[in-house]
């Protein structure tokens, strides 16, 4: 069984004094750092998602819902769209990561398969053409992109981790549904 790694939107805003922070969010990116320096060897790819919002439209709202709209966060080339210090604080994140995906870009985008790479490809299509058959997932949050990532990736027919002690949730509540969600739908929740 090959495996990849797939790091969730560790970025500036979903982290403390971000626009859309997550609590802890901070801790997890520098719990992600730790295990990467412990454990990229063990993965056959190691994957990051970003939100990557140049004109996302309905996504951004000045008076957000927190269901369907949000405040403005990780745009394009903004530094809240930057990976978050922690993860390059021990490991130089960049030398570790085969890919990141890119997503939201002009709409709402949670899940990584709804991302794209540099060259247009898709998420799934770079881990079929590795052989990858399971997944690890980890990163922010775990009631949002976390949960859509991994439920894609299981409807994609891998099999799929969700590391908790590497995620932080939103809000108890979304993030206690977020799991029994995955749970039932046959993800291992780590």
């Amino acid at each position: 069984m090959k495996r990849a790694l797939i790091v969730v939107d560790v970025q500036n805003d979903f982290c403390e004094e971000g626009s859309l922070a997550v609590v802890g969010g901070g801790a997890v990116a520098g719990r992600i750092s730790a295990y990467l320096r412990d454990s990229a060897a063990d993965y056959s790819a190691i994957v990051a998602t970003r939100d990557w919002h140049i004109d996302p439209g309905e996504h951004f709202a000045d008076e957000p819902d927190f269901v369907d709209t949000w405040p403005s966060h990780c745009v394009a080339d903004s530094s809240g769209a930057d990976f978050h210090p922690n993860v390059d604080e021990h490991v130089v994140f960049s030398e570790v990561i085969d890919l990141i995906v890119s997503k939201g870009q002009y709409a709402a985008a949670y899940s990584g398969f709804e991302g794209t790479a540099p060259d247009g490809g898709s998420l799934n299509g770079y881990l079929q053409a590795r052989g990858i058959t399971a997944l690890d997932v980890v990163g922010l949050a775990t009631d949002y992109c976390d949960r859509a990532t991994a439920m894609d990736a299981k409807k994609l027919g891998y099999d799929v981790r969700l590391l908790t002690d590497m995620c932080a949730g939103v809000a108890p509540e979304t993030t206690t549904q977020a799991l029994t969600d995955m749970t039932e739908a046959g993800i291992e929740i780590a």
